[in-house]
């Protein structure tokens, strides 16, 4: 075994990042956990009314995996809009339309920025004050909610440093006290609610997610609260007869939703392809600052997503969209 002497080195800020970032607070998140999870195996499954009602506060920072088009949250996204929820801070990584469509409905006005469609609501919303964006990146975004899982307050990074980017963000330049490299280091963000669709899950919250996902994990264990919405809910038996597929803990867990299409219009990999038509109405409706009429055309008249789904899409279609899915091995057990 080799070892080497090291000097100690004190930790030295060499630049810093200009922008504002959600408080670290680890331990205060340890505490909160600690007092408000419940974790007895006590059924939490709920409607979307529900779970938002219960869950979603004005003002919270609000972390959802995936987007609007691959597995998103999209039922719980829609009731979120229906409930005018306001001042929602966003986690905005990975994501197309879900910023612009938020914004537009007027829940969200401040935005951590990976990557999203710049769309005219958006646009105007940082010109006349109303909107506030803190520039990072889509894995900077998965690193920082990585930091908040694991309970420390910052995690070191290969990438970020010398981009504008940089200086409109929470991120540090600091002096590697081990090497002595020029090193970025980012905030660790512990959302206030994170929303995440999954493929199944039991009626305590133990959720599986099958194939590609991002940080549905991170996104869970990070949040003070977390809704699952699932587009099966399966028996806790099939659960335990394979431990290993529960991507995401019943503890982690405050609410869980059957929401079956719940990612319509977008595709859930093994279920249902996307409606492509679907899509590029709101696809056009984002670029056209349009996100008003397609609010009021396919959020704002029903009372559930269900009810959207047999109103607007029909039976007919759904079972086109599943017969449509091509990808079928690795996503059912």
């Amino acid at each position: 075994m080799t070892s080497v002497d090291s000097p100690h080195r004190a930790l030295k800020v060499l630049e810093a990042g200009e922008g504002a970032f959600h408080p670290v607070d680890v331990d205060g998140f340890r505490e909160w956990v600690r007092d408000h999870k419940d974790r007895s195996l006590t059924p939490r499954l709920m409607t979307e009314r529900e779970a938002v009602e219960r869950f979603v506060d004005d003002g919270d920072y609000l972390a959802y995996d995936c987007n609007y088009i691959m597995r998103g949250p999209n039922s719980l996204l829609n009731e979120i809009i229906r409930q005018k929820k306001k001042e929602l801070w966003l986690c905005g990584k990975f994501t197309y339309v879900d910023v612009s469509l938020l914004v537009g409905a007027g829940v969200a006005n401040r935005i951590d920025c990976g990557f999203f469609i710049a769309a005219p609501n958006v646009q105007r919303g940082v010109r006349d004050g109303s909107v506030t964006i803190h520039e990072y990146s889509n894995v900077i975004m998965t690193l920082r909610l990585r930091a908040g899982a694991m309970g420390v307050s910052f995690l070191p990074v290969r990438s970020f440093g010398g981009t504008t980017g940089f200086v409109h963000s929470g991120a540090r330049l600091i002096e590697d006290p081990y090497t002595g490299d020029p090193t970025v280091v980012v905030p660790a963000l512990n959302p206030d609610v994170a929303i995440v669709h999954v493929n199944q899950a039991d009626i305590y919250g133990n959720a599986r997610v099958f194939g590609t996902g991002i940080a549905h994990v991170e996104s869970a264990l990070a949040s003070r609260k977390v809704i699952i919405s699932a587009e099966e809910i399966i028996d806790t038996e099939e659960i335990r007869r394979n431990p290993g597929l529960t991507s995401i803990p019943y503890y982690a867990v405050d609410a869980v939703v059957e929401a079956p299409h719940g990612a319509y219009p977008g595709t859930c990999p093994g279920y249902y392809s996307s409606d492509s038509a679907a899509v590029m109405e709101i696809f056009q409706a984002i670029r056209s600052d349009t996100v008003g009429e397609y609010i009021e055309k396919w959020i704002t008249p029903f009372e559930t997503h269900a009810e959207m789904l047999h109103a607007r899409v029909g039976v007919a279609k759904l079972l086109e969209l599943r017969s449509q899915e091509s990808i079928r091995e690795g996503y059912h057990p």
